[in-house]
């Protein structure tokens, strides 16, 4: 008898200090809206993961020797959809390898200098990039976003709000490459001619093939898509922003009825030392290549009065891909250069995999991505 009462006493102790806790995280929301607060708040791991600790001591833990959860404890999760989200969560952050990404390349730069790979592929790295602790990042839920505009955005109150899309009849998605020459590690079965080293010309290797793939998955779900195949990196990669903005420009002219704007690129990860990184997620029985969104700003300087709106919509494709996929997203970046994204609500760029992926690995990747995407696409339909 005394056992069980010190067993309810922990508990409620427990329970209590994370009430606490979520209190404190509802007030530091800054949300005038206390339904959109606790929407914001069940997204949340970390709130979800104490919770679960409170109510289950035991459930939270995921190392080998971690004891059985009971039959009472299996009952409760089993009830409760944000106890069960939680045990996930848990074993996600606990599991995941953390590492965190180099910045990227800005807009105006000049092609950033890659070399060439070798034969063996022997200094490639493979790695699942997710939030770190030690690195400070805005948070709505289970939605990072690494700050590199400095911009400081209520990304809560961002996620809450509605997407000011609408999609209708006609070309809805208009998909272009401003990075289009970019490739992967060549392997045995796609082995390409670099036009530069991790770049071919060959669009059945380079991000022409990784756009198709998103493409063909909208296709199949009903959306009428516009695939701009022009390299616009090639010959020349200075200015390869300015070309691609005269044709979204274009694009936008001839078919108003387009409403999102994807900029489908890889990244590139390397160290010092020559190593290679890939970004990679176990998901559908396969490999598949991590997937970055990145919203531009006007932190530049550059006039870009969408920003916050384009935020909104990555944020809302972020969360669906993280409801579908463990790891398959990788944090979200907001950027000071705009990249062409003043244009149109619902611009986007989408990072595939890195230069150390495989084609294979991409390809997958775009394919998952594309699914989550559809998913919110229709919901504006």
């Amino acid at each position: 008898m005394k056992k069980q009462a010190v067993r309810i006493f922990r508990r409620g102790t427990a329970l209590a200090l994370t009430l606490v806790s979520g209190w404190v995280m509802l007030r530091t929301a800054a949300l005038a809206d206390p339904g959109q607060a606790l929407q914001v708040l069940s997204h949340d791991a970390r709130f979800a993961v104490s919770l679960l600790s409170a109510q289950l001591p035991t459930a939270g833990q995921v190392s080998d020797d971690a004891p059985a959860l009971t039959g009472w404890q299996r009952l409760v999760l089993a009830q409760s959809p944000l106890l069960h989200t939680a045990r996930d969560s848990a074993q996600r952050f606990q599991q995941t390898p953390v590492t965190t990404p180099p910045e990227q390349s800005d807009e105006d730069a000049s092609e950033p200098p890659i070399t060439q790979p070798p034969a063996d592929n022997s200094n490639v790295v493979a790695r699942t990039f997710v939030p770190s602790a030690s690195q400070p990042y805005l948070q709505a839920g289970a939605v990072y976003v690494a700050d590199r505009a400095q911009k400081q955005a209520n990304v809560a109150a961002l996620a809450a709000a509605p997407v000011n899309i609408s999609l209708s009849d006609g070309p809805q998605v208009l998909i272009v490459h401003t990075h289009g020459s970019e490739a992967y590690t060549p392997g045995p079965a796609d082995t390409y001619i670099p036009s530069d080293p991790y770049r071919t010309t060959d669009c059945n290797y380079n991000m022409v093939r990784v756009g198709e793939e998103v493409a063909q998955v909208f296709r199949a779900g009903g959306l009428e898509v516009v695939h701009d195949t022009t390299l616009y990196d090639y010959p020349s990669y200075n200015e390869a922003y300015d070309r691609s903005l005269a044709a979204v420009e274009r694009w936008l002219k001839q078919y108003p009825s387009i409403r999102v704007v994807l900029d489908v690129h890889r990244d590139a990860l390397a160290a010092e030392d020559g190593t290679i990184y890939k970004a990679v997620s176990r998901e559908d029985g396969g490999q598949a290549a991590q997937v970055m969104l990145v919203v531009g700003t006007d932190g530049g300087g550059k006039y870009h009065p969408l920003w916050e709106e384009n935020l909104t919509f990555a944020m809302r494709l972020q969360q669906q891909m993280l409801d579908d996929y463990d790891t398959l997203a990788r944090p979200m970046v907001l950027r000071s250069s705009r990249f062409n994204q003043h244009l149109s609500v619902g611009s986007v760029l989408v990072e595939v995999g890195t230069h150390g992926n495989s084609l294979d690995e991409a390809l997958l990747g775009a394919r998952l991505f594309a699914r989550s995407a559809l998913q919110v696409l229709e919901r504006l339909k």
